[in-house]
């Protein structure tokens, strides 16, 4: 990172970086959990539930891309083995051993919710600190709060009776 580029950055970048590849092990657990879920989905809306599925697995890649190029330019490394996303993480990885639709819904809501809960924290530890990891930070956490709204929405309309 530049000179300048480390002079406008309010915190302490180890810390920051550490949050981050918290936050980029997360987003590939949840590309994983959501791609895969997406190809056994089985049962209600399968067809719906798993084309939704696949569109938040491609969210969640592109929201590792950035917070990986933002690590690089803050001078550090993102995790380099998948072995350390399941050490790193915050939210965990609930493996789809049950398809049914309703139960993947349950399961990415919960990893929705633990990710908007990190991107919180994150936001909060550089907001008014650091601008532009705020900007990327505030993107994403949107992204999340939209997921979360589509998944409860999904699984709300399975729970409504057939007319």
């Amino acid at each position: 990172m530049g000179t300048k580029g480390k002079e406008i950055v309010g915190v302490n970048i180890k810390e920051l970086l550490s949050l981050m590849n918290k936050a980029y092990a997360d987003e590939w657990l949840a590309y994983y959990q959501y791609w895969v879920g997406a190809k056994v989905a089985a049962g209600r809306m399968r067809g719906i539930i798993a084309k939704e599925l696949e569109q938040h697995a491609e969210e969640e890649h592109k929201h590792a891309g950035m917070l990986v190029e933002r690590m690089i330019q803050l001078g550090g490394t993102p995790l380099l083995k998948p072995e350390d996303w399941a050490k790193e993480t915050n939210c965990g990885y609930d493996a789809p051993i049950d398809p049914s639709t309703k139960t993947l819904l349950t399961q990415n809501i919960k990893g929705e919710q633990c990710a908007i809960t990190t991107y919180k924290k994150l936001l909060d530890f550089v907001k008014g600190k650091d601008d532009l990891t705020e900007k990327i930070v505030l993107e994403i956490l949107a992204d999340e709060v939209e997921h979360e709204e589509d998944l409860q929405a999904m699984l709300d309309d399975m729970k409504a009776p057939v007319k």
